[in-house]
């Protein structure tokens, strides 16, 4: 940014608020300077005026103009002038002290030698009070801001929120410095909680320790809390869990911090607070992996996501690109997601050769383009209709975009003779009892049939799939390659935290307008898995593949979907039932009430991750199959209205809840 500068050049300066503060600052250090030596003489004669000699009177008078303009430079050349009044701490005062006992030695010195020498209790008393003075207009902000911490919230005022941290190190005291600073959300901190013994009955500026997690909720009752910040950044997830659970019985509205990386590049303050998660209800450790392996494979690679912009596509997107591909290709045929995440992308990494192209899986020609234009080396396959109730409603969209649009995809990567074909599926492809989790069932024994006839050399007998008979003669001219080297693998996982269609933010908003929170059963259960996580797993699994295989992630254990709501209403300092009324509103069409992730027919063998596992695939009929799907993508195309009768007859586990 260019400075403004008057017409000749020269910057025009500014007169800001600080300005000013400092020159009444500065006057205020020549009276105090004037008064403290004055002062130190008028004592010393016994407050007589008329009592001080001469030879004392009039070396301060003539010695003072001196050692006014000698302080002030001392002071300036200390940055006593450029400190923020409202934040002045121990190292202001260490400012101001050197800077005052600077200024009086050199008093004694100068004054001896030039005029006289004085008494020893001038130079005591003057100096002494000198640095009082400039200490108490320093400090005198700070000290009259602390007065509502002491009075103004014990005396009836019911507009401040009585506050308990947990976690009295650091973090805890930053935060508490911060709320008492600014009065942030009108909080008053009125007691800290810690598990150290050493630190209870003690004191954080002026706010006692009261106790450990054993206290809470005697300590809630006793100090009137209604709410609970929770400032343990660098605190196990198990840790936060166990304490996440007792706060969740006071009733008190309960925030935390972010985790350690983001405190230490962000800081502590009352705005990084933020609401309980799920993440520290389920008190997993996040997981940790190796990704050298997906690191060899990416680097200098060309990858192409397709439904790139939604929550899974778009993840992908950002950890592909920290492992230094040669060119990311996005994929998406909604434009609004997609320029979010190039945005994105482009601003993190300038230098990656980024393409943003918009289009449908389902168009063989605009797929066909992309794949001989850019060549990808590896397919990470996420484009999917996946609301399991709005497909109920339109299963031919289903089949249209889920399946046909995989099988599009992968032919366009066999012919492309792409290296890896790796499509996203889901737990609801287990024993389907919904459109969705069939179709995704169907994109999975899609890719395993070509993985089948390829390695049985077969590729040519795979047949191309047009939607128009036009396409035929147009694309895919040069057939498909002697030899194909693309492995075609499926990487299946349950619910995300966050994405797209997640209960979370549902529940989240639905507290925020005050209910009713909607539950479809009271004993549904979900796997649930964070969005990095998941696809740090995706990309492991990918770096794995031979070909054939279904993946399975390991997604812990299952959540009882009820009892989250209840636990989510209960951290926003309301109560189930009384302030925030649950409805159960019955189970949706094709929903089921668990999931499960391998069918009965599937073994089950272990990979040297002890978080992916491999389903042996189940053996069909790949003619049959292809005969099929042919069929089954006219149905879908002519919006048939038995398409369900077709697809149960393809996916024998396929059975419609009810």
């Amino acid at each position: 940014m260019k400075l403004p500068k008057s017409d000749s050049g020269k910057r025009k300066f500014h007169i800001e608020t600080w300005h000013i503060k400092a020159i009444f600052l500065m006057a205020y250090d020549i009276m105090a300077i004037s008064i403290s030596y004055f002062f130190a003489l008028w004592i010393r004669f016994d407050g007589v005026f008329s009592e001080i000699p001469e030879k004392y009177l009039d070396p301060y008078v003539s010695f003072l103009p001196l050692y006014i303009i000698i302080s002030l430079v001392v002071f300036y050349l200390l940055r006593m002038y450029h400190s923020v009044w409202e934040y002045v701490s121990i190292r202001e005062l260490m400012r101001a002290a050197i800077g005052s006992i600077s200024a009086s030695v050199a008093h004694v010195i100068l004054i001896t030698v030039i005029f006289n020498r004085m008494p020893i209790s001038y130079y005591l008393i003057g100096s002494g009070l000198q640095l009082l003075l400039l200490l108490a207009a320093r400090f005198s902000y700070r000290i009259f801001s602390a007065f509502p911490r002491f009075f103004g919230t014990d005396t009836g005022n019911h507009s401040y929120h009585r506050v308990m941290i947990i976690g009295a190190g650091d973090a805890g005291r930053m935060l508490l410095e911060n709320i008492q600073k600014t009065r942030a959300n009108k909080d008053h901190v009125v007691c800290l909680i810690d598990d150290n013994p050493d630190k209870q009955n003690r004191f954080f500026d002026g706010v006692q320790i009261v106790g450990g997690r054993d206290d809470i909720l005697h300590s809630v009752e006793k100090y009137n809390i209604d709410r609970i910040y929770i400032a343990m950044p660098s605190a196990s997830k198990e840790n936060i869990r166990d304490i996440v659970n007792i706060c969740k019985e006071t009733g008190c509205e309960t925030k935390t911090l972010p985790d350690f990386y983001q405190y230490v590049n962000s800081g502590i303050t009352a705005g990084a607070l933020k609401d309980v998660s799920v993440e520290d209800l389920l008190g997993r450790e996040p997981i940790n992996t190796d990704m050298k392996e997906v690191y060899d494979l990416i680097k200098d690679k060309t990858i192409l996501v397709t439904g790139g912009g939604g929550s899974i596509g778009s993840e992908l997107c950002r950890q592909v690109a920290a492992h230094k591909p040669e060119r990311l290709i996005i994929f998406d045929i909604y434009e609004n997601n997609a320029y979010a995440i190039q945005q994105e992308l482009k601003d993190k990494y300038p230098e990656m050769k980024l393409e943003v192209l918009i289009g449908s899986v389902r168009d063989s020609r605009r797929l066909d383009y992309v794949f001989k234009k850019f060549k990808p080396d590896i397919v990470y396959h996420a484009a999917a209709h996946k609301h399991v109730p709005l497909m109920e409603d339109s299963p031919c969209e289903a089949i249209k975009n889920n399946v046909i649009g995989t099988y599009k995809t992968a032919y366009a990567a066999m012919v492309n003779n792409c290296a890896r074909f790796v499509l996203i599926s889901t737990d609801k492809a287990v024993n389907p009892t919904n459109v969705m989790g069939a179709s995704k069932r169907l994109c999975e024994m899609v890719i395993q049939s070509f993985d089948r006839k390829i390695k049985e050399n077969k590729q040519n007998e795979i047949p191309r799939m047009f939607t128009h008979l036009e396409e035929e003669g147009s694309i895919y001219s040069d057939g498909v390659p002697e030899h194909v080297r693309t492995e075609f693998v499926a990487v299946r996982f349950g619910n995300v935290l966050g994405s797209n269609g997640s209960v979370v933010p549902l529940f989240k908003r639905q507290i925020e307008n005050g209910g009713p929170v909607t539950v479809t059963h009271p004993e549904i259960i979900r796997y649930f898995m964070t969005i990095p996580e998941a696809v740090s797993l995706v990309l492991l699994a990918g770096a794995d593949a031979k070909g054939g295989e279904i993946f399975v992630l390991d997604m812990g254990s299952p959540v009882k979907i009820d009892t989250l709501a209840r636990n989510l209403i209960k951290l926003s300092g309301l109560k189930p039932d009384v302030d925030i009324r649950i409805e159960y509103t019955g189970l949706r069409p094709g929903e089921k009430l668990y999931e499960e992730k391998l069918m009965e027919e599937e073994g089950l063998k272990t990979t040297p991750n002890k978080l992916i596992h491999i389903g042996n695939p189940i053996q069909f009929d790949t003619e049959l199959f292809q005969t099929q799907l042919d069929e089954l993508m006219l149905a879908a195309y002519e919006n048939s209205e038995t398409i369900t009768e077709k697809v149960r007859e393809m996916v024998p586990t396929y059975r419609e809840r009810g």
